[in-house]
């Protein structure tokens, strides 16, 4: 039963960590990523679509993205949904074509940048302490219905603690890669 409790949380915490990788690489750095688009979708016959399924994204260079679009017709959709995304880009249309160049970020912007993924790594550590806090009072209702030891309860306690612990190390990790990549120049 606490082994179980134990292996709920860490699965979750890891999960936690993984959310908070995908959405530091939908922030923006200095390179052009395909998966900076990822968070655009597209209408397409009606449903919002995701647009790396109703085109390929690639990046040509450092500093421009290419969309080639499936369909001819999708194209002026495909270009006002990344102008109206908050990302701030300026695609422009050849075709079935659409090149997106990355302007270079500015110190100003860059800061800016620094602060939103420091918000969303603290978004992540709240979300792991949660996970830790459902687990312990998990714990604690096994101990009031007497189903384990006070013993028993406190080592668990001080497991699922290492646990969060190593989770949060984790999330700090992967805060510290993504503000070292968004200053250098």
């Amino acid at each position: 039963m606490i082994n179980e409790i134990k292996q709920d949380a860490q699965e979750r915490m890891e999960k936690s960590v993984e959310a908070l990788k995908n959405n530091l690489a939908k922030v923006r750095t200095g390179r052009a990523h395909p998966s900076l688009l990822s968070g655009i979708s597209v209408e397409y016959y009606g449903t919002q679509t995701p647009l790396n399924q109703v085109g390929n994204v690639v990046a040509e260079d450092a500093r421009t993205l290419a969309i080639t679009v499936f369909d001819k017709e999708l194209a002026p959709k495909v270009e006002k949904a990344i102008m109206q995304s908050d990302l701030g880009l300026n695609p422009m249309s050849a075709g079935t074509v659409i090149r997106i160049p990355l302007p270079p970020l500015t110190e100003e912007r860059r800061k800016d940048l620094v602060k939103i993924v420091r918000g969303e790594a603290e978004g992540g550590r709240v979300a792991i302490r949660n996970i830790r806090r459902d687990a312990n009072s998990e714990l604690k209702a096994l101990l009031k219905d007497k189903e384990i030891s006070e013993d028993e309860d406190r080592k668990a306690q001080d497991e699922i603690q290492k646990i969060t612990d190593a989770a949060v190390k984790n999330v700090d990790d992967v805060l510290a890669s993504k503000e070292k990549e968004l200053m250098e120049v």
